[in-house]
Formats: structure tokens, C-alpha cells, sequence
């Protein structure tokens, strides 16, 4: 038997490997490709496996290991933001899903107990498809991202209970009390034990794991700590990836989370290709290609309804018109626990052989899709956003505060407020510099309003939002949100507004540069690309090399990586960009302090140029330019002069100011 379930594998991961392969040529995703290998390798297709109960095993741990790595990466403070997505947000789209499945599947001629059933098959997602394609774009932290991921979260929860009112649901209410009262104390217990791990166990075991410096002991305690969770869940009654998510929150509180993930993403790489596979498995094909228009009928009608549904939770939440869009097509398909609870709804009748193949294969087919729908899903928020639709429902139930508008001039527009927005914001308060600040999720701008950051709710890719806080007069945007897509649409809208905005776009790929620079960004920072050059200077440090030599190898390797991309932007070369053509020169900004001096003397007194050989180009006083000042002008403190000269002589008037 052993021998034969090392042949099976041998053929999985040698079909998935050739067509994979053809996929990728083809540009088609993955997960596709390992659907179509389990019906071509299945009993319904070649039937080249036959250990099939020992692979569906394989798939399992492949489901716990990957919702493992999910709960390391998602850990409970962040659970906890979303809490209102969570509780709201999931448990309308269950509720609204069943109950429309419910009243179509009556007016089908379906019994009352199999059309409440059908909808608790038809609510549940798939947890393994829509987060893996998230991640995979790396947009987990966005507004859609955090939705989709609280909706899922709550499906994972929620079988639980469907699973313990399936046998209700076929009529056996026998003993159904008792084994609720049952479930209600394991699952208290499952909390506590998770808090007490998160808090003592956990983090001193791995801390006395960690200082034999033992790879091997490391990855075995991993191991162990997301299996034995995983199995005191299922003893519970409750759900092996549930326990396995758990386990990934416990370990996520720790310093030891990020180790934990490098050792255990190939192994969820490997196993979850099992889970793909044995789901393509289960798909008949000859049932397909007998009733073809009617399972296509159905795969249409169920992504149709998810959709919409979905969609209109997401609105009542508060959220714009895109991230709408994109959370009802990433969670349209049908789950992986869909499987789990329809072999439990099969034991109880209420699933007979017919619907049942039926229910796999509409099943199989919207997941297919899935891939396709959420790549294509952005492109059709754009264009529903083109439509003529009403300003509110494009920009949200949670709609910008009843002003006139924000009417700063000169200033800063921050687009988005995560990590690298916050870090913008703290720079230009330490600067004295005027900002705005544009975000899309609700509960992040009330609580930065509370705290009195100038803060608006808005979705940056509609015109309207932007000149709320008067785009044209803005000197400097920072687009720094995680949806690539919404990056560019926002990058093409500012640039058709005002051709005179200096736009910054942070990015994560340097694939992404060359569109940006032709939409008409000014600077695109690449985090791939910073990382790099962070880490050469402090290599560089480590080897004792001047702080100067290191600053110009840096500018050298910026100028080489990003002038090459320059001819992307149509834009004429501005002052900003002489350092690169006159290298023997630069534009340095040094502050007057208050014991300087040249305080409240006048620029003919000072004669910068004629003793210094330095020329000043302006001077900024408060928050106001003062381009070409005169000579009677006096120097006041806490001015900034912008000067061009040499970096020698620049360094002689940065000691008398």
C-alpha cells in the first residue's frame, strides 16, 4: 500500500509539474492547473490514482498548514481591528446567502430541510483559494484584503454550528441539546488555552527551543504546536483548520513568528497542492458533458448571487464602490468545508448520488473561475466606477464630512494611511509641513480624527475625493496603498487633473515602474529596490567606508536604476533632477537657527554668492515659498534657504547657520 500511495504521488507531481508548467507559459494561475491535474489523474478522468482516500489525507494537512501560516501572518492584534467586519460583515453574508438560496432552491421544488442545507453549502467560501490569490498579490493589508479575510474568518467559524444543525436540519434532534451545551464548554476551554499559550507557554518554549540553535528541534516544535491544536479542535467538534489558524494566532505573538514562517511555507506549498488536487478528483466529468448548460446555468447563477450579496454587505459596511466590487467577486466560489459538510449532509439524506455530483461540480467550476474573476475583477471596478452612478455609492455610505472642501494650498495629499502613510504624515509634522490625508477604511479615519490627524474617508480613484482636498493647489501626492491597480487608475486620474502636481508612488515590484512612469508619476520608489539599497549601505557601513562615499555610491546606484527608467515620463527634466547633470553641484536646504549670525541680517549684507560662491533660490518661511528673494530681504529664524553650489562650499554655510 505504501508503495502504491508513493506511485500516486509520483504521478500528481509530475502531471502538475507539465501542466503547471503550460499554464505558466500560457499565463494561466496555478491553482487551475492542479484543478485540471486532479480530473485528468482522477477516477472520472484517466484514473492513474488509485489511493484516493490517502491523498484526500495529504490534502487536509495541506488546508492546516496553510490556514497555520495565515494565523502567523494575521495575528490577533490585527484580528481584532476587523472585529466589526468580522461580526457584521460575515454574519450578514451567511444569513443573506442562505436564506436567498433557501427561497430559489423552494421555489425549485426543493424540500424545506435539503433548501436550508443547499444554502449553508452555497455561503461558505473558499478560505485556501481567495486568501492564497490575495497574498500572492500582496494585498492582504488592503481595504478589500481585510475584508475578504474577516467574511472568511467568519465562514470558518460558522461551520461549527452548521454542522452541529445539519442533523436538525434531516430531523434527528435527538440528544442536540445536550451536544450543544457540550460544544459551548470545549470551545470556552479552546479560548482560554489559546490565551494562556499566547501569553506564558508558548513564547517561553520557544525561547528555550530557539537557544539550542537546533533547526531541526525548532521545525519539529512548530510542527507539533499546529498539530496538537488542530487536534484539540477536531476532538471539540470543531474544525481542523480552525485549530490550525489558532495555532498560527498563538505563534504570531511571539518574535519567533517570522522563523516559524520561513521554515513552514514549502511545506505548505507542497500539501496544499494536494488539497487542489483532490478537489479536481472529485469532479465528474461525464456528468459535465451530459448536462453541460445546466451546470454552467448554476456555476453562473451561484457567482452571480455571491457576488451581489456580498457586495451589498460590503456597502453597508461603509466601503467605496471598488472595494465592493472586489470583495463580492473574491469570495463568489464555493469553499473547501463545502466538501466537508456535503459528505454530512450525504449521511443524512439530504443529498442524494445525483445532487450531489451536481453540487461538486458547479463546486469545481467556480473555483476554476475564481482566479480569472479576481484578476479581472479590478479592471471591471473601473469601469463600473465610469458609469453615472450616484457620488455616494461610489464613495461609500460613510461619505466625507459635510464641508466645503479642504482649501490648503501648497500642501502635502497622503493617499492611504498604512505603514509607509504614517511614516510620510510623521515626517511632515516634524516638518511643519501641510498635509492631508485621503483613507478608505472607515474605522482608521474615525480613529485618527479622534487623535486630530486631517484625515478624510474617501476613495482616492474618484475625482470627486481628490478635489474635496483641493488636488490642483497641492504641491507633492504620496500614493502609498497595497492595490496596484488602484495605484495606477489614481496616478492617471491626479496627472489628468493638474500637470503640475509632483506625484510619489510607492510600489512593491520594479515591474510595475515602467506604467507608473507613463501615467505620469514623477518619482516611483520600488520597495524591492529600496530594500536592496538598505542593505548594500549598511554593508557598506559594516566596512568601516566614509559616510560620504557611501551617500554618493547610493545616489550612483539610484541615478543608474532610475534614470534608465526616466524616459518612461513624458516630462521635461525639472531642477530636482541637476544633481544628475551637473554632479559637481547640488541643491542642499539648511535651516537658520536661532543663534546664527546671519539672523536678521539682509541677503546684500550677507553677499552669499559673492563670498561663498553659493547661490540661494529660495527661501521657505513657515509654510510659503519665496522664490527669487531680493536683496533687502532680512533672514529670519527657522528660515529654510535653498541653495545650489558645491558640496564644499555648501558645507562652509551650513557652519555659520
Amino acid at each position: 500500500m505504501e508503495t502504491l500511495l508513493l506511485k500516486d504521488i509520483i504521478i500528481i507531481f509530475g502531471l502538475s509539474i507539465v501542466v503547471i508548467f503550460i499554464f505558466h507559459r500560457m499565463r494561466i494561475p496555478s491553482i487551475v492547473g492542479f484543478l485540471l491535474t486532479g480530473m485528468l489523474a482522477g477516477p472520472h478522468g484517466l484514473a492513474l490514482i488509485k489511493s484516493i482516500h490517502e491523498v484526500e489525507t495529504l490534502a487536509e494537512v495541506g488546508i492546516v498548514l496553510l490556514l497555520f501560516t495565515i494565523g502567523i501572518e494575521f495575528s490577533l492584534k490585527s484580528l481584532l481591528q476587523f472585529k466589526r467586519s468580522i461580526l457584521i460583515g460575515g454574519s450578514l453574508q451567511v444569513l443573506l446567502t442562505i436564506l436567498a438560496t433557501f427561497f430559489i432552491a423552494r421555489q425549485l421544488g426543493q424540500a424545506f430541510g435539503e433548501s436550508i442545507f443547499i444554502g449553508f453549502l452555497i455561503s461558505l467560501s473558499s478560505t485556501a483559494i481567495a486568501l492564497k490569490i490575495i497574498q500572492e498579490k500582496a494585498e492582504i493589508e488592503s481595504p478589500h484584503g481585510g475584508v475578504t479575510l474577516a467574511i472568511l474568518i467568519f465562514q470558518d467559524l460558522i461551520i461549527v454550528p452548521m454542522i452541529l444543525f445539519t442533523p436538525l436540519v434531516a430531523g434527528m434532534t435527538e440528544n442536540l441539546g445536550e451536544s450543544l451545551l457540550t460544544l459551548i464548554v470545549k470551545g470556552i476551554g479552546i479560548i482560554a488555552l489559546v490565551i494562556v499559550s499566547t501569553k506564558w507557554i508558548v513564547p517561553h518554549l520557544l525561547y528555550q527551543i530557539a537557544r539550542t540553535r537546533s533547526r531541526e528541534l525548532f521545525l519539529l516544535s512548530v510542527v507539533l504546536i499546529c498539530l496538537a491544536v488542530a487536534w484539540l479542535t477536531n476532538e471539540a467538534g470543531l474544525s481542523l483548520g480552525l485549530g490550525a489558524f489558532l495555532a498560527g494566532l498563538i505563534i504570531s505573538e511571539s518574535e519567533y513568528s517570522h522563523q516559524t514562517l520561513g521554515n513552514i511555507l514549502p511545506f505548505r506549498d507542497v500539501f496544499t497542492s494536494f488539497f487542489f488536487v483532490s478537489i479536481g478528483m472529485l469532479l465528474n466529468i461525464g456528468l459535465l458533458l451530459q448536462q453541460p448548460g445546466l451546470i454552467l446555468l448554476i456555476t453562473l447563477s451561484v457567482l452571480v448571487l455571491k457576488i451581489i450579496i456580498a457586495g451589498f454587505v460590503t456597502i453597508l459596511l461603509g466601503f467605496p464602490l471598488r472595494t465592493v466590487i472586489l470583495v463580492g467577486f473574491a469570495i463568489s466560489q464555493i469553499g473547501e468545508f463545502s466538501f466537508l459538510l456535503s459528505k454530512i449532509g450525504v449521511e443524512h439524506g439530504l443529498l442524494t448520488g445525483d445532487t450531489y455530483q451536481l453540487f461538486l461540480s458547479v463546486c469545481v467550476l467556480t473555483m476554476a473561475a475564481t482566479p480569472f474573476i479576481m484578476v479581472l475583477s479590478p479592471r471591471i471596478a473601473d469601469i463600473v466606477l465610469r458609469l453615472p452612478l450616484p457620488g455616494k455609492l461610489k464613495s461609500g455610505l460613510k461619505p466625507l464630512p459635510e464641508t466645503n472642501g479642504d482649501y490648503r494650498k501648497d500642501h502635502l495629499i497622503i493617499i492611504g494611511f498604512g505603514v509607509n502613510g504614517r511614516n510620510v504624515a510623521r515626517t511632515a509634522r516634524a516638518g511643519s509641513i501641510p498635509y492631508v490625508i485621503i483613507e478608505m477604511n472607515p474605522k482608521t479615519v474615525r480613529d485618527e480624527k479622534s487623535k486630530g490627524e486631517i484625515i478624510y474617508y474617501g476613495d482616492a480613484t474618484q475625482e470627486s475625493v481628490l478635489q474635496h482636498v483641493n488636488i490642483k493647489e497641492a504641491r507633492i501626492v504620496v500614493v502609498a496603498i497595497n492595490d496596484p491597480s488602484a495605484t495606477r487608475r489614481i496616478t492617471e486620474i491626479i496627472r489628468r487633473i493638474t500637470p503640475k502636481v509632483y506625484i510619489i508612488v510607492r510600489t512593491r515590484y520594479l515591474m510595475e515602474m515602467e506604467h507608473l512612469y507613463n501615467l505620469g508619476a514623477n518619482e516611483v520608489i520600488p520597495e524591492e529596490f529600496e530594500t536592496s539599497v538598505e542593505i548594500f549601505t549598511r554593508v557598506l557601513k559594516k566596512y568601516l567606508i566614509p559616510k560620504d562615499e557611501i551617500e554618493k555610491l547610493t545616489a550612483e546606484i539610484r541615478s543608474g536604476s532610475y534614470q534608465m527608467l526616466r524616459s518612461f515620463s513624458n516630462d521635461a527634466p525639472s531642477l530636482c533632477d541637476l544633481s544628475f547633470h551637473l554632479p559637481e553641484v547640488e541643491i542642499s536646504t539648511l535651516r537658520v537657527s536661532e543663534k546664527s549670525p546671519m539672523v536678521g541680517k539682509t541677503l546684500a549684507q550677507i553677499e552669499l554668492r559673492k563670498k561663498y560662491g553659493v547661490t540661494l533660490l529660495a527661501i521657505r518661511r513657515n509654510s510659503k515659498i519665496i522664490s527669487s528673494p531680493h536683496g533687502e530681504m532680512q533672514l529670519w529664524a527657522n528660515d529654510a534657504l535653498i541653495l545650489l553650489a558645491p558640496p564644499d562650499k555648501i558645507s562652509k554655510v551650513a557652519d555659520l547657520l
